[in-house]
């Protein structure tokens, strides 16, 4: 009877569990001291700041510090609702090649302000938040929820995909992007607070 049973639990493994693939430890570790990184660094770079400091902009045209943070704000929800989006369908590690930039490589890209990208309008600053206090509070509130997910989840996300503009990435290296597109605005708030004109206390 044994004989005949674990092949039939062998099956029943190689049909249920080889699929289903979590991440490691080490990738759970990566994104969320990624994802922390980046909101601490979001959070100790707004500290102090007046009024006329946040609305401070160098060109007519260009963001103030505010504005920077709303847009944070903004894609701390829409690049998790993409991420979201992935599991809406079957994991599929035939299509791992298409992943082309490492974990490290996609963070460097996006956090290289030399790149430059024109921002839709899904993601421009409106005030749609209301206060800028209630602004920050709101990315707070996401990135801590987004952390705890990391920290939990059994979602397989290394192989579900999203086309972005430069290529194909995983769902996990979509964490990544968004710490990394925090950090890129972060230098735009410096670059604001680094011009000549920018209003001392």
């Amino acid at each position: 009877m044994k004989k005949v049973i674990l092949p039939v639990v062998l099956l029943a493994v190689m049909a249920f569990g080889v699929v289903k693939s979590t991440l490691t430890d080490a990738e759970r570790e990566f994104a969320v001291k990624e994802l922390t990184k980046s909101h601490d660094h979001f959070l100790n770079t707004l500290e102090g700041l007046n009024e006329a400091q946040l609305n401070y902009k160098i060109t007519d045209d260009s963001w103030s510090i505010a504005e920077c943070a709303e847009h944070i704000a903004i894609s701390e929800n829409m690049i998790f609702g993409m991420l979201q989006g992935t599991l809406a369908n079957e994991p599929d590690p035939s299509k791992r090649a298409e992943v082309k930039v490492s974990d490290e490589g996609l963070i460097a890209m996006i956090e290289d302000r030399s790149n430059k990208v024109k921002t839709s309008e899904p993601f421009e600053p409106s005030g749609k938040y209301g206060s800028f206090e209630e602004t920050v509070e709101e990315f707070k509130t996401k990135r801590k929820e987004h952390i705890e997910y990391v920290k939990s989840t059994q979602d397989d996300l290394r192989n579900r995909y999203q086309q972005l503009p430069f290529g194909t990435v995983d769902a996990y290296q979509i964490l990544l992007f968004m710490s990394g597109h925090t950090e890129r605005h972060i230098k735009q708030m410096e670059e604001v607070m680094d011009d000549e004109d920018f209003p001392m206390d």
